[in-house]
C-alpha cells in the first residue's frame, strides 16, 4: 500500500507540474493578447476623443467633404442619397480607426528592429551594465543591449525605453534599407500613464547619410530636421524632413541638446523614420 501511495503521489505530482506549465504558457499568451488589445483600444479611444472634441461641420467643411465624396462616384450622375453620404462617411471613419490601430500612425517605419534596422552607435547609457563611465570609455563602440528598445513597438509602459546619461546625447540607427526620408517620429510615454516626463528629449536635430556604397563620398551628412519635442502635444510627434533633403540615406542620427528637466538621464521611448524606397537604379548609374 505504501508503494502504491508513493506511485499515486508521484503521478499526481507529474500531472500537476504539467498542468502548471501549460497554465503558465496559456497565461503568457493571454497576457500578450490583452496587451495588444489594450493598444488597439487606446488607439480607438484617442481617435474617438479627437473626433468627439470636434464641433459640427461648418458649411465650408461640409462642402469640402461633399466634393471628396463626389470624386468617388467617377462620373455617376444618378441622384445622391443621404445613405450614400452616410456610408462614405462611415468608411472614412473606419479607415482612420484602422490607421491608428496599425502602429498608431499608419506610416511605414524604416527604423523598426523587426524590419531589419539596428542601433549602431550611441552616447553613454544611463544606469546600464557597463560598469560606469570608465568602463564605457574603454568600450565606447559597444552598443547597449537595451538600445534596441527605442526601435521596437512597446505597450506604453513606463520605463520601457533607452535611457542615455545626462541631458544631451545621440543615437545612430542603420535603417533596413536606403530610403528618401520624408519624416521622423519621436515618441515618449503618454502623460496619462507617466510618473514623470522630465526625461523626455527637448531640442533635437536629425541628420542622415548613405553608408551602403563606401566608394561614394558617404561622409556627406544631410540635415533632415530640427525640432522641439512638446510635452503638451501628442506623445508621438511627427516632424517632416526639410524639402531640400531629398537624398538617399540608410543611417540616421538623432542628437538632443537638452531635455525637459532631468539632470541625470534622457529617455528615448521610440524613434521612427518614414519615407519611400527609390526605384531600382543600376549600380553603375549610382556610382556616376
Amino acid at each position: 500500500m505504501n508503494a502504491l501511495d508513493h506511485k499515486v503521489e508521484h503521478d499526481i505530482s507529474l500531472v500537476r507540474k504539467e498542468f502548471d506549465e501549460k497554465f503558465e504558457r496559456k497565461e503568457a499568451e493571454v497576457d500578450l493578447k490583452l496587451k495588444a488589445l489594450h493598444v488597439r483600444s487606446d488607439a480607438f479611444e484617442k481617435f474617438m476623443d479627437g473626433f468627439g472634441s470636434k464641433s459640427l461641420l461648418s458649411k465650408e467643411e461640409f462642402s469640402e467633404f461633399f466634393e471628396e465624396f463626389k470624386k468617388t462616384r467617377k462620373g455617376d450622375n444618378t441622384e445622391v442619397k443621404v445613405d450614400d453620404i452616410r456610408n462614405y462617411a462611415r468608411e472614412d471613419v473606419l479607415k482612420e480607426i484602422e490607421k491608428h490601430a496599425a502602429d498608431g500612425l499608419g506610416m511605414v517605419d524604416y527604423a523598426l528592429v523587426s524590419g531589419g534596422a539596428r542601433v549602431v552607435k550611441h552616447s553613454e547609457p544611463y544606469g546600464g551594465k557597463n560598469g560606469g563611465s570608465a568602463s564605457w570609455l574603454m568600450q565606447r563602440n559597444r552598443v547597449s543591449a537595451e538600445a534596441e528598445r527605442m526601435i521596437r513597438p512597446s505597450f506604453g509602459e513606463p520605463g520601457q525605453c533607452f535611457a542615455i546619461k545626462g541631458g544631451s546625447g545621440f543615437v545612430e540607427i542603420k535603417l533596413r534599407t536606403a530610403i528618401v526620408p520624408e519624416a521622423v517620429t519621436l515618441e515618449h510615454i503618454a502623460k496619462s500613464v507617466a510618473y514623470d516626463r522630465s526625461s523626455a528629449p527637448k531640442h533635437c536635430r536629425v541628420s542622415g547619410w548613405l553608408q551602403t556604397f563606401p566608394e561614394i563620398a558617404t561622409e556627406k551628412i544631410f540635415l533632415l530636421t530640427e525640432f522641439t519635442y512638446d510635452l503638451e502635444k501628442s506623445n508621438a510627434q511627427t516632424y517632416k524632413v526639410k524639402s531640400a533633403a531629398s537624398n538617399l540615406v540608410d543611417v540616421i542620427r538623432l542628437d538632443f541638446t537638452s531635455n525637459h528637466g532631468s539632470a541625470s538621464h534622457t529617455c528615448i521611448y521610440r524613434l521612427r523614420v518614414h519615407g519611400h524606397e527609390p526605384s531600382p537604379v543600376p549600380a553603375l548609374e549610382i556610382q556616376s
